[in-house]
């Protein structure tokens, strides 16, 4: 994560940028899940008067060794337990953490920042992170049909194996298909991927289907199904249709939605009362210069979706957080094509999907 710059750059040009000094110089910060505590040092940078960083593993003996190595040992006090088991000293007028997850609230870490801020966090004090925002997008993406080719080629992989278990030591094993279908359909075909989306596979703009102000959210709205409602207009990629010696081709009559795309962003605004002059948005979207360690989430369909330009896909994203482990989200997605094209009303009506997020 250290080797993620555009993660790392950007929670450093917000916190020791100078025009921000006026949130940091003097106060005292509280780092949530401190990690190597890069974030601690950067808050010790901008002038901390005390920075408690709080880490639950053992990675906390090494953040001790990079603060005093970096000349900070008498401002940033490392502690090693949970944020919700620890007592601070004092309360705190800043709360950072890199509490991200896949998808932003995989992992579930927010519940812990909010924990914090609800315990130790002054009036009037900040988060940074402040604000976060989740998007949606239609896209293009060979994952799909590969894990389609994936899938059938696993279970004609079954096929071949009851055969040659029946023929050798006379046991039928079909009993045991319905099972093994059901756990490869899972992993193919209803997991979302990783994946390093370029913008170019983007098929309209994105929707923003859910946003958070981390000053007012609460523990049990996390906790709740998270639901979000989206249109996403169909465009056709700028130029697309000519040939490969250009020309005045016109644009597809057509397009192949194989995948919904989901990203997020962070916003380090400070608070009401004590606002940032540089504001800094640390974005994981799609980006020509590459993915960052969150790349982005991609959810394929099967069968693709088809519209024409002018269409849109419209429908609702619910995220709930799994029984089995809070920690990992289940993403249900329904859509329906809008829109006066052939294509918008032979599409039938609303589709609907089940993804695990891991």
């Amino acid at each position: 994560m250290l080797e993620d710059h555009v993660r790392t750059g950007a929670y450093f040009d917000a916190i020791t940028n100078p025009l921000n000094a006026p949130c940091f110089a003097g106060k005292v910060v509280l780092d949530v899940g401190a990690g190597s505590g890069i974030l601690a040092l950067f808050a010790a940078r901008a002038g901390a008067r005390k920075v408690y960083a709080v880490e639950a593993t053992p990675m906390a003996r090494h953040a001790r060794a990079l603060v005093e190595a970096n000349g900070f040992g008498d401002v940033v006090e490392v502690i090693q337990g949970t944020v919700e088991s620890v007592t601070l000293p004092e309360k705190v007028d800043v709360i950072v953490s890199e509490w991200m997850g896949y998808l932003l609230v995989r992992e579930s870490m927010l519940d812990s920042v909010l924990a914090a801020r609800d315990a130790w966090l002054k009036p009037g004090g900040s988060l940074w992170p402040s604000h976060a925002r989740l998007w949606l997008a239609p896209a293009r993406s060979h994952l799909a049909a590969a894990r389609s080719a994936e899938f059938a080629a696993s279970m004609a992989g079954w096929g071949g194996f009851q055969g040659e278990v029946d023929a050798r030591y006379g046991v039928d094993v079909s009993a045991l298909a319905p099972a093994f279908r059901a756990e490869q359909r899972l992993y193919y075909q209803e997991t979302s991927a990783w994946a390093d989306v370029s913008p170019s596979d983007l098929l309209g703009p994105p929707a923003c289907i859910a946003e958070f102000d981390l000053g007012t959210v609460t523990k049990a709205e996390l906790e709740a199904p998270l639901r979000g409602a989206f249109r996403l207009p169909l465009e056709a990629e700028e130029g697309a249709g000519a040939g490969a010696g250009g020309g005045d081709k016109q644009p597809p009559a057509s397009l192949c939605v194989d995948a919904f795309v989901g990203w997020f962003d962070v916003t380090f605004a400070g608070s009401p009362a004590a606002p940032a002059p540089h504001e800094v948005v640390l974005t994981t979207a799609p980006d020509e210069g590459g993915a960052t360690h969150w790349g982005q989430q991609v959810f394929p369909l099967s069968p693709p979706v088809r519209g024409a330009p002018g269409d849109a896909l419209a429908g609702a994203i619910t995220i709930t957080r799994r029984s089995d482990n809070h920690r990992l989200m289940s993403v249900g997605l329904e859509w329906g094509v809008e829109g006066g094209s052939a294509l918008a009303k032979a599409a039938g009506g609303v589709r609907k999907a089940v993804f695990q997020v891991e």
